[in-house]
Protein backbone atom coordinates (compact mmCIF):
# COMPACT_ATOMS: atom_id res chain seq x y z
CA UNK A 1 0.00 0.00 0.00
CA UNK A 2 0.94 3.71 -0.31
CA UNK A 3 -0.05 6.16 2.14
CA UNK A 4 -3.18 7.74 1.28
CA UNK A 5 -5.37 10.14 1.91
CA UNK A 6 -9.02 9.04 1.47
CA UNK A 7 -11.98 10.94 0.82
CA UNK A 8 -14.99 10.00 1.27
CA UNK A 9 -18.49 12.17 0.27
CA UNK A 10 -21.60 10.22 1.02
CA UNK A 11 -25.10 11.62 1.45
CA UNK A 12 -25.02 13.00 5.04
CA UNK A 13 -21.39 12.81 5.98
CA UNK A 14 -17.66 13.04 4.31
CA UNK A 15 -15.12 10.58 6.06
CA UNK A 16 -11.70 11.72 5.87
CA UNK A 17 -9.07 9.45 6.31
CA UNK A 18 -4.85 9.25 6.15
CA UNK A 19 -3.66 5.21 6.04
CA UNK A 20 -0.12 4.35 6.21
CA UNK A 21 1.88 1.98 4.05
CA UNK A 22 0.77 -0.44 6.17
CA UNK A 23 -2.58 0.19 5.76
CA UNK A 24 -3.23 1.00 9.57
CA UNK A 25 -5.31 3.97 10.04
CA UNK A 26 -3.43 7.41 11.44
CA UNK A 27 -5.98 9.90 11.16
CA UNK A 28 -9.65 10.26 10.63
CA UNK A 29 -12.54 12.79 10.53
CA UNK A 30 -16.04 13.06 9.78
CA UNK A 31 -17.82 16.10 8.50
CA UNK A 32 -21.73 16.31 7.82
CA UNK A 33 -22.39 16.91 4.05
CA UNK A 34 -22.44 20.51 3.54
CA UNK A 35 -25.39 21.18 1.73
CA UNK A 36 -27.57 24.17 0.76
CA UNK A 37 -30.64 25.17 -1.21
CA UNK A 38 -31.04 26.98 -4.61
CA UNK A 39 -34.35 27.41 -6.83
CA UNK A 40 -35.12 23.84 -7.95
CA UNK A 41 -33.60 21.74 -4.82
CA UNK A 42 -30.38 20.44 -2.45
CA UNK A 43 -27.18 21.01 -3.69
CA UNK A 44 -23.59 20.95 -2.70
CA UNK A 45 -21.93 24.17 -1.02
CA UNK A 46 -18.99 23.24 -2.69
CA UNK A 47 -16.44 25.64 -1.20
CA UNK A 48 -17.54 24.02 2.18
CA UNK A 49 -16.89 20.94 0.88
CA UNK A 50 -13.13 21.99 -0.20
CA UNK A 51 -12.32 23.63 2.84
CA UNK A 52 -13.34 20.31 4.71
CA UNK A 53 -10.71 18.88 2.86
CA UNK A 54 -8.33 21.33 2.92
CA UNK A 55 -8.61 21.51 6.55
CA UNK A 56 -7.79 17.88 7.37
CA UNK A 57 -4.89 17.87 5.28
CA UNK A 58 -3.41 20.95 7.02
CA UNK A 59 -4.24 19.19 10.16
CA UNK A 60 -2.02 16.44 9.58
CA UNK A 61 1.16 16.02 11.95
CA UNK A 62 4.00 17.28 9.53
CA UNK A 63 5.57 13.67 9.52
CA UNK A 64 2.22 12.40 8.50
CA UNK A 65 1.69 14.83 5.70
CA UNK A 66 5.18 14.44 3.80
CA UNK A 67 4.39 10.99 3.63
CA UNK A 68 1.65 11.02 1.81
CA UNK A 69 1.67 9.75 -1.94
CA UNK A 70 -1.97 9.22 -3.03
CA UNK A 71 -4.94 10.98 -2.77
CA UNK A 72 -7.99 8.96 -3.70
CA UNK A 73 -11.66 9.84 -3.74
CA UNK A 74 -14.92 8.86 -3.65
CA UNK A 75 -18.95 9.42 -3.21
CA UNK A 76 -22.54 8.71 -3.87
CA UNK A 77 -23.17 8.03 -7.31
CA UNK A 78 -25.38 10.01 -8.87
CA UNK A 79 -24.53 13.40 -8.14
CA UNK A 80 -22.71 16.04 -10.72
CA UNK A 81 -22.49 19.11 -11.91
CA UNK A 82 -20.87 21.11 -15.21
CA UNK A 83 -17.33 21.52 -14.97
CA UNK A 84 -15.10 24.32 -17.33
CA UNK A 85 -11.50 24.02 -18.73
CA UNK A 86 -10.60 26.33 -15.43
CA UNK A 87 -12.45 23.83 -12.91
CA UNK A 88 -14.97 26.35 -12.23
CA UNK A 89 -18.54 25.29 -12.08
CA UNK A 90 -21.29 26.18 -15.13
CA UNK A 91 -24.18 24.78 -12.95
CA UNK A 92 -24.87 23.85 -9.35
CA UNK A 93 -23.54 20.52 -7.97
CA UNK A 94 -26.42 18.60 -7.60
CA UNK A 95 -27.16 15.85 -5.21
CA UNK A 96 -28.07 12.27 -6.29
CA UNK A 97 -31.85 12.53 -5.45
CA UNK A 98 -32.62 15.93 -6.39
CA UNK A 99 -35.18 15.27 -9.66
CA UNK A 100 -34.75 18.53 -11.19
CA UNK A 101 -34.65 17.08 -14.66
CA UNK A 102 -37.10 14.46 -14.43
CA UNK A 103 -40.04 15.68 -16.25
CA UNK A 104 -37.73 15.28 -20.04
CA UNK A 105 -38.36 11.07 -18.69
CA UNK A 106 -41.45 11.70 -19.16
CA UNK A 107 -41.38 12.01 -23.03
CA UNK A 108 -39.64 8.29 -23.18
CA UNK A 109 -41.38 5.68 -25.02
CA UNK A 110 -41.44 2.29 -23.93
CA UNK A 111 -38.94 1.26 -26.59
CA UNK A 112 -36.90 4.35 -25.36
CA UNK A 113 -36.86 2.75 -22.02
CA UNK A 114 -36.10 -0.66 -23.16
CA UNK A 115 -32.99 0.82 -25.48
CA UNK A 116 -31.82 2.57 -22.14
CA UNK A 117 -31.77 -1.10 -20.07
CA UNK A 118 -29.92 -2.52 -23.13
CA UNK A 119 -27.40 -0.52 -23.52
CA UNK A 120 -26.82 1.62 -20.13
CA UNK A 121 -28.02 -1.37 -17.83
CA UNK A 122 -30.25 1.55 -15.62
CA UNK A 123 -33.84 1.30 -15.23
CA UNK A 124 -34.94 4.64 -16.88
CA UNK A 125 -35.41 6.65 -13.50
CA UNK A 126 -34.28 10.67 -12.37
CA UNK A 127 -31.87 9.25 -9.82
CA UNK A 128 -29.23 8.66 -12.46
CA UNK A 129 -27.15 11.53 -13.96
CA UNK A 130 -28.82 12.01 -17.72
CA UNK A 131 -32.05 14.21 -16.66
CA UNK A 132 -29.79 16.06 -14.44
CA UNK A 133 -27.78 17.03 -17.61
CA UNK A 134 -29.99 17.75 -19.49
CA UNK A 135 -31.13 20.24 -17.02
CA UNK A 136 -28.00 21.91 -16.37
CA UNK A 137 -27.24 22.00 -20.15
CA UNK A 138 -30.52 23.86 -20.43
CA UNK A 139 -30.06 26.30 -17.38
CA UNK A 140 -25.60 26.87 -18.44
CA UNK A 141 -26.92 27.62 -21.69
CA UNK A 142 -23.64 29.23 -23.59
CA UNK A 143 -21.63 28.33 -20.76
CA UNK A 144 -22.19 24.81 -21.38
CA UNK A 145 -20.58 24.45 -24.86
CA UNK A 146 -16.65 23.72 -22.81
CA UNK A 147 -18.05 22.72 -19.92
CA UNK A 148 -18.17 18.54 -18.96
CA UNK A 149 -20.54 16.63 -16.70
CA UNK A 150 -18.49 15.35 -13.28
CA UNK A 151 -19.33 13.24 -10.53
CA UNK A 152 -18.77 14.96 -7.22
CA UNK A 153 -15.97 13.12 -6.30
CA UNK A 154 -14.78 14.02 -9.92
CA UNK A 155 -14.87 17.57 -9.40
CA UNK A 156 -12.63 17.43 -6.48
CA UNK A 157 -9.83 15.97 -8.22
CA UNK A 158 -10.47 18.15 -10.80
CA UNK A 159 -9.93 20.50 -8.76
CA UNK A 160 -6.71 19.58 -7.61
CA UNK A 161 -5.02 18.44 -10.63
CA UNK A 162 -6.70 20.77 -13.03
CA UNK A 163 -7.72 17.74 -15.27
CA UNK A 164 -11.13 16.55 -15.63
CA UNK A 165 -12.22 12.73 -16.14
CA UNK A 166 -14.69 10.57 -15.22
CA UNK A 167 -14.04 6.96 -13.42
CA UNK A 168 -16.00 4.18 -14.84
CA UNK A 169 -17.88 2.95 -11.62
CA UNK A 170 -19.07 6.72 -11.51
CA UNK A 171 -20.28 6.73 -15.36
CA UNK A 172 -22.15 3.88 -14.93
CA UNK A 173 -24.66 5.53 -13.13
CA UNK A 174 -25.35 8.36 -15.48
CA UNK A 175 -27.27 6.28 -17.33
CA UNK A 176 -25.12 8.02 -20.67
CA UNK A 177 -22.37 4.81 -20.68
CA UNK A 178 -22.92 2.04 -22.88
CA UNK A 179 -21.79 -0.96 -20.79
CA UNK A 180 -21.03 -3.14 -23.33
CA UNK A 181 -18.71 -1.08 -25.41
CA UNK A 182 -17.60 0.68 -21.93
CA UNK A 183 -18.14 4.60 -23.93
CA UNK A 184 -20.16 7.20 -24.14
CA UNK A 185 -23.53 6.83 -25.89
CA UNK A 186 -24.78 9.51 -28.28
CA UNK A 187 -27.41 7.06 -29.16
CA UNK A 188 -29.34 7.53 -25.05
CA UNK A 189 -27.56 11.06 -24.89
CA UNK A 190 -29.57 11.90 -28.20
CA UNK A 191 -32.77 11.06 -25.96
CA UNK A 192 -32.59 14.02 -24.29
CA UNK A 193 -31.02 16.15 -26.98
CA UNK A 194 -27.33 15.99 -25.72
CA UNK A 195 -24.24 15.86 -27.01
CA UNK A 196 -21.77 13.01 -26.11
CA UNK A 197 -19.31 16.08 -25.76
CA UNK A 198 -21.03 16.68 -22.57
CA UNK A 199 -19.28 13.97 -21.20
CA UNK A 200 -15.10 13.45 -20.61
CA UNK A 201 -12.38 10.88 -21.05
CA UNK A 202 -12.73 8.16 -19.38
CA UNK A 203 -10.71 5.86 -16.76
CA UNK A 204 -10.42 3.65 -14.42
CA UNK A 205 -9.62 4.09 -10.56
CA UNK A 206 -6.42 3.28 -11.08
CA UNK A 207 -5.80 6.15 -13.69
CA UNK A 208 -4.87 9.05 -11.50
CA UNK A 209 -3.27 12.54 -11.97
CA UNK A 210 -0.75 14.19 -10.02
CA UNK A 211 -1.63 17.63 -7.97
CA UNK A 212 -1.00 20.89 -9.30
CA UNK A 213 1.78 22.71 -8.54
CA UNK A 214 -0.21 25.47 -7.03
CA UNK A 215 -2.54 22.63 -5.01
CA UNK A 216 0.81 20.96 -3.72
CA UNK A 217 1.55 24.32 -2.59
CA UNK A 218 -1.36 25.38 -1.04
CA UNK A 219 -2.10 22.02 0.79
CA UNK A 220 1.82 21.81 2.10
CA UNK A 221 1.99 18.57 -0.12
CA UNK A 222 4.47 16.89 -2.74
CA UNK A 223 3.70 17.83 -6.49
CA UNK A 224 4.74 13.87 -6.94
CA UNK A 225 0.79 13.27 -4.63
CA UNK A 226 -1.20 11.27 -7.65
CA UNK A 227 -5.19 12.17 -7.20
CA UNK A 228 -7.27 9.12 -7.90
CA UNK A 229 -11.00 9.30 -8.54
CA UNK A 230 -11.74 5.78 -6.35
CA UNK A 231 -15.21 5.08 -7.62
CA UNK A 232 -19.20 4.88 -6.76
CA UNK A 233 -19.05 4.63 -2.73
CA UNK A 234 -20.64 1.26 -2.96
CA UNK A 235 -18.52 -0.63 -5.39
CA UNK A 236 -15.52 0.99 -3.45
CA UNK A 237 -16.55 -0.93 -0.37
CA UNK A 238 -16.76 -3.79 -2.47
CA UNK A 239 -12.90 -3.46 -3.10
CA UNK A 240 -11.87 -3.06 0.32
CA UNK A 241 -13.99 -6.02 1.15
CA UNK A 242 -12.51 -7.92 -1.62
CA UNK A 243 -15.66 -8.76 -2.93
CA UNK A 244 -15.60 -12.47 -4.90
CA UNK A 245 -17.59 -14.44 -7.30
CA UNK A 246 -20.99 -15.59 -5.99
CA UNK A 247 -20.81 -13.44 -2.58
CA UNK A 248 -22.69 -10.23 -1.90
CA UNK A 249 -21.91 -6.98 -0.56
CA UNK A 250 -24.39 -5.28 2.20
CA UNK A 251 -23.45 -2.06 2.18
CA UNK A 252 -25.31 -0.12 5.24
CA UNK A 253 -25.26 3.64 5.20
CA UNK A 254 -27.95 6.00 5.27
CA UNK A 255 -29.52 3.74 1.83
CA UNK A 256 -28.46 0.09 1.98
CA UNK A 257 -27.25 -1.57 -0.71
CA UNK A 258 -26.86 -5.28 -2.38
CA UNK A 259 -24.28 -5.93 -5.04
CA UNK A 260 -22.69 -8.91 -6.78
CA UNK A 261 -19.81 -8.80 -9.07
CA UNK A 262 -20.34 -10.41 -12.19
CA UNK A 263 -18.33 -11.62 -15.42
CA UNK A 264 -20.74 -9.76 -17.76
CA UNK A 265 -23.73 -7.57 -17.39
CA UNK A 266 -27.55 -8.62 -16.76
CA UNK A 267 -28.92 -6.86 -19.39
CA UNK A 268 -32.63 -9.48 -19.70
CA UNK A 269 -35.73 -8.60 -19.38
CA UNK A 270 -36.29 -10.21 -16.16
CA UNK A 271 -33.48 -7.74 -14.73
CA UNK A 272 -34.87 -4.86 -16.46
CA UNK A 273 -38.36 -5.91 -15.00
CA UNK A 274 -36.80 -5.90 -11.23
CA UNK A 275 -35.11 -2.86 -12.30
CA UNK A 276 -31.22 -3.80 -11.12
CA UNK A 277 -28.97 -1.73 -11.62
CA UNK A 278 -26.01 -2.38 -13.90
CA UNK A 279 -22.60 -1.25 -13.53
CA UNK A 280 -19.10 -1.33 -13.97
CA UNK A 281 -16.48 -2.09 -11.36
CA UNK A 282 -13.78 0.44 -10.04
CA UNK A 283 -11.18 -2.48 -11.46
CA UNK A 284 -13.06 -1.20 -15.19
CA UNK A 285 -12.41 -5.25 -15.99
CA UNK A 286 -15.73 -6.41 -14.32
CA UNK A 287 -19.26 -5.86 -13.96
CA UNK A 288 -21.57 -4.96 -11.12
CA UNK A 289 -25.41 -5.29 -10.16
CA UNK A 290 -26.44 -3.31 -7.47
CA UNK A 291 -30.20 -2.62 -6.09
CA UNK A 292 -30.23 0.24 -3.76
CA UNK A 293 -32.96 0.50 -0.60
CA UNK A 294 -33.34 4.25 0.23
CA UNK A 295 -34.09 3.80 3.84
CA UNK A 296 -30.94 2.28 5.47
CA UNK A 297 -28.64 3.30 8.37
CA UNK A 298 -31.10 6.40 8.12
CA UNK A 299 -33.96 4.49 9.47
CA UNK A 300 -32.20 5.32 13.25
CA UNK A 301 -32.58 8.75 12.59
CA UNK A 302 -36.01 8.51 11.79
CA UNK A 303 -37.10 6.54 15.14
CA UNK A 304 -35.61 9.36 17.26
CA UNK A 305 -37.73 11.59 15.45
CA UNK A 306 -40.20 9.42 15.55
CA UNK A 307 -40.22 8.58 19.47
CA UNK A 308 -38.80 12.21 20.67
CA UNK A 309 -35.71 10.65 21.74
CA UNK A 310 -32.01 10.85 21.28
CA UNK A 311 -29.06 8.58 20.28
CA UNK A 312 -28.34 7.17 23.52
CA UNK A 313 -31.84 6.04 24.14
CA UNK A 314 -32.12 4.01 20.66
CA UNK A 315 -29.10 2.38 21.37
CA UNK A 316 -30.53 1.27 24.36
CA UNK A 317 -33.85 0.22 23.17
CA UNK A 318 -32.70 -1.29 20.08
CA UNK A 319 -30.08 -3.41 22.83
CA UNK A 320 -32.95 -4.07 25.09
CA UNK A 321 -35.10 -5.39 22.28
CA UNK A 322 -32.38 -7.51 20.94
CA UNK A 323 -31.71 -9.23 24.33
CA UNK A 324 -35.70 -10.23 24.28
CA UNK A 325 -35.26 -11.27 21.03
CA UNK A 326 -32.48 -13.48 21.80
CA UNK A 327 -34.13 -14.75 25.06
CA UNK A 328 -37.39 -15.39 22.87
CA UNK A 329 -39.11 -13.21 25.05
CA UNK A 330 -41.28 -11.77 21.75
CA UNK A 331 -44.43 -12.08 20.99
CA UNK A 332 -44.00 -11.22 17.25
CA UNK A 333 -47.70 -11.25 16.70
CA UNK A 334 -47.87 -8.13 18.79
CA UNK A 335 -44.91 -6.32 16.91
CA UNK A 336 -45.96 -3.58 14.61
CA UNK A 337 -46.08 -4.25 10.63
CA UNK A 338 -43.56 -1.12 9.50
CA UNK A 339 -42.99 -0.47 5.61
CA UNK A 340 -39.91 1.33 5.99
CA UNK A 341 -40.45 3.74 2.68
CA UNK A 342 -39.13 6.51 4.72
CA UNK A 343 -37.11 7.99 1.96
CA UNK A 344 -38.57 6.29 -0.97
CA UNK A 345 -39.08 2.84 -2.25
CA UNK A 346 -36.61 0.35 -3.43
CA UNK A 347 -36.91 -2.27 -6.96
CA UNK A 348 -38.71 -3.35 -8.35
CA UNK A 349 -40.93 0.05 -8.25
CA UNK A 350 -38.41 2.71 -7.30
CA UNK A 351 -40.69 5.11 -6.41
CA UNK A 352 -39.09 8.16 -4.74
CA UNK A 353 -42.49 9.64 -3.39
CA UNK A 354 -43.55 6.29 -1.83
CA UNK A 355 -43.82 7.05 1.89
CA UNK A 356 -43.62 4.11 5.16
CA UNK A 357 -46.24 3.03 6.77
CA UNK A 358 -47.50 1.48 10.41
CA UNK A 359 -49.90 -1.07 10.51
CA UNK A 360 -51.02 -3.07 13.77
CA UNK A 361 -50.48 -0.62 16.48
CA UNK A 362 -52.45 -1.01 19.54
CA UNK A 363 -53.11 0.70 22.64
CA UNK A 364 -50.55 -0.90 24.84
CA UNK A 365 -47.99 -0.93 22.01
CA UNK A 366 -44.52 -0.31 23.61
CA UNK A 367 -41.59 1.97 22.65
CA UNK A 368 -39.46 -1.66 22.04
CA UNK A 369 -42.07 -3.06 20.11
CA UNK A 370 -42.04 -0.41 17.55
CA UNK A 371 -38.02 0.01 17.19
CA UNK A 372 -38.23 -4.29 16.25
CA UNK A 373 -40.97 -3.93 13.94
CA UNK A 374 -38.82 -1.17 12.30
CA UNK A 375 -35.29 -3.38 11.69
CA UNK A 376 -37.72 -6.53 11.41
CA UNK A 377 -39.13 -4.28 8.29
CA UNK A 378 -36.08 -3.38 7.41
CA UNK A 379 -34.59 -6.75 6.88
CA UNK A 380 -37.90 -8.61 5.25
CA UNK A 381 -37.77 -5.67 2.62
CA UNK A 382 -33.47 -6.73 2.53
CA UNK A 383 -35.12 -10.08 1.55
CA UNK A 384 -37.32 -8.82 -1.11
CA UNK A 385 -35.35 -7.12 -2.85
CA UNK A 386 -32.41 -9.79 -2.27
CA UNK A 387 -35.24 -12.01 -4.32
CA UNK A 388 -34.76 -10.41 -7.47
CA UNK A 389 -31.20 -11.34 -8.42
CA UNK A 390 -30.74 -13.96 -10.48
CA UNK A 391 -28.75 -15.98 -7.96
CA UNK A 392 -28.42 -16.77 -4.42
CA UNK A 393 -25.02 -15.46 -2.22
CA UNK A 394 -23.14 -18.35 -0.85
CA UNK A 395 -21.43 -15.65 1.68
CA UNK A 396 -23.36 -12.36 2.99
CA UNK A 397 -20.48 -9.43 3.29
CA UNK A 398 -21.61 -6.50 5.98
CA UNK A 399 -19.94 -3.18 5.52
CA UNK A 400 -20.98 0.43 7.44
CA UNK A 401 -23.34 1.19 10.49
CA UNK A 402 -24.89 -1.85 10.68
CA UNK A 403 -22.48 -3.41 11.93
CA UNK A 404 -22.72 -1.79 15.34
CA UNK A 405 -26.58 -2.51 15.33
CA UNK A 406 -27.21 -6.44 16.46
CA UNK A 407 -30.37 -6.77 16.17
CA UNK A 408 -30.61 -5.24 12.14
CA UNK A 409 -27.63 -7.74 11.90
CA UNK A 410 -29.16 -10.71 13.75
CA UNK A 411 -32.56 -10.47 12.18
CA UNK A 412 -31.14 -10.44 9.45
CA UNK A 413 -29.58 -13.73 9.77
CA UNK A 414 -31.84 -15.21 11.31
CA UNK A 415 -35.04 -13.80 8.41
CA UNK A 416 -32.29 -15.44 5.34
CA UNK A 417 -31.02 -18.61 7.37
CA UNK A 418 -27.69 -17.49 6.39
CA UNK A 419 -24.57 -16.48 8.36
CA UNK A 420 -23.28 -13.45 7.73
CA UNK A 421 -19.52 -11.77 7.76
CA UNK A 422 -19.52 -8.70 9.59
CA UNK A 423 -17.21 -5.79 9.54
CA UNK A 424 -16.14 -4.31 12.46
CA UNK A 425 -13.69 -1.89 10.68
CA UNK A 426 -15.80 1.35 9.55
CA UNK A 427 -13.93 2.65 6.94
CA UNK A 428 -13.92 -0.36 4.83
CA UNK A 429 -14.81 2.21 1.74
CA UNK A 430 -11.70 3.97 2.11
CA UNK A 431 -9.71 0.64 2.39
CA UNK A 432 -11.01 0.50 -0.76
CA UNK A 433 -9.91 3.85 -2.22
CA UNK A 434 -6.16 3.28 -0.60
CA UNK A 435 -6.01 -0.34 -2.34
CA UNK A 436 -7.27 1.32 -5.87
CA UNK A 437 -4.66 3.91 -6.00
CA UNK A 438 -2.45 2.04 -4.15
CA UNK A 439 -2.57 -0.74 -7.30
CA UNK A 440 -3.05 -3.37 -4.58
CA UNK A 441 -6.00 -6.19 -3.71
CA UNK A 442 -7.29 -5.21 -0.09
CA UNK A 443 -8.45 -8.22 2.17
CA UNK A 444 -11.33 -9.18 3.77
CA UNK A 445 -9.40 -10.07 6.88
CA UNK A 446 -8.07 -6.82 7.63
CA UNK A 447 -11.27 -5.38 8.00
CA UNK A 448 -12.08 -7.18 11.33
CA UNK A 449 -15.03 -9.26 10.45
CA UNK A 450 -16.51 -10.89 13.29
CA UNK A 451 -19.73 -13.50 11.91
CA UNK A 452 -23.12 -13.36 13.04
CA UNK A 453 -25.15 -16.92 12.90
CA UNK A 454 -28.62 -17.63 12.12
CA UNK A 455 -30.96 -19.62 14.39
CA UNK A 456 -32.98 -22.48 13.11
CA UNK A 457 -35.71 -21.98 15.31
CA UNK A 458 -35.92 -18.03 15.17
CA UNK A 459 -35.93 -18.38 11.38
CA UNK A 460 -38.86 -20.78 11.56
CA UNK A 461 -40.75 -18.15 13.88
CA UNK A 462 -39.78 -15.32 11.67
CA UNK A 463 -40.80 -17.76 8.05
CA UNK A 464 -43.86 -18.03 9.81
CA UNK A 465 -44.46 -14.97 10.81
CA UNK A 466 -43.99 -13.59 7.29
CA UNK A 467 -46.41 -16.04 5.80
CA UNK A 468 -49.45 -15.30 8.20
CA UNK A 469 -48.94 -11.65 7.82
CA UNK A 470 -47.89 -12.14 3.29
CA UNK A 471 -51.51 -10.28 2.64
CA UNK A 472 -51.10 -7.60 4.56
CA UNK A 473 -47.02 -7.21 3.39
CA UNK A 474 -47.86 -6.95 0.07
CA UNK A 475 -51.10 -4.89 0.51
CA UNK A 476 -48.90 -2.08 2.01
CA UNK A 477 -46.47 -2.25 -0.33
CA UNK A 478 -48.77 -2.27 -3.15
CA UNK A 479 -50.23 1.46 -1.50
CA UNK A 480 -50.37 4.17 -3.91
CA UNK A 481 -47.52 6.93 -2.92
Amino acid sequence: MLPTITVDVGTTSVKLCLFDAAGALIASARHSTPTTKDTWGEIYDVEALQGIVSAFISELDPPDRASVARIAITGVGESGGLVLPDCSLASPMILWHDHRGADRLSRLTDSDRTLVYRATGLPVNANYGLSKVAWAVEEAGENASTAHWLNVAEFLAATLTGQRWSEYSLASRTMALDLTEKTWSPEIAALLDLDVDVFPELRTAAHGSPLTARAARDLDLAESVVVHVAGHDHMVGAIGADLRENELLNSTGTTEGLLFNRSVPDLDDAAALAKLANGISCTGAEYTLFASIPTGGSAFATLQSMLAIDAADLTAGIDAAHRRYLAGDVDLDRIPLVLPRFRGSPPPTKDAAARGIIAGLRTDTTRDELVLGCFLGMVRQFQDVLSLFPLRPERIKVIGPAGRNPLWLQLKADLLDTTLSVSQFPEVVSLGAQALASGTTARWEDCDPRVVLPDSPRHDLLAQWCERTAPQWEHLKGTPA
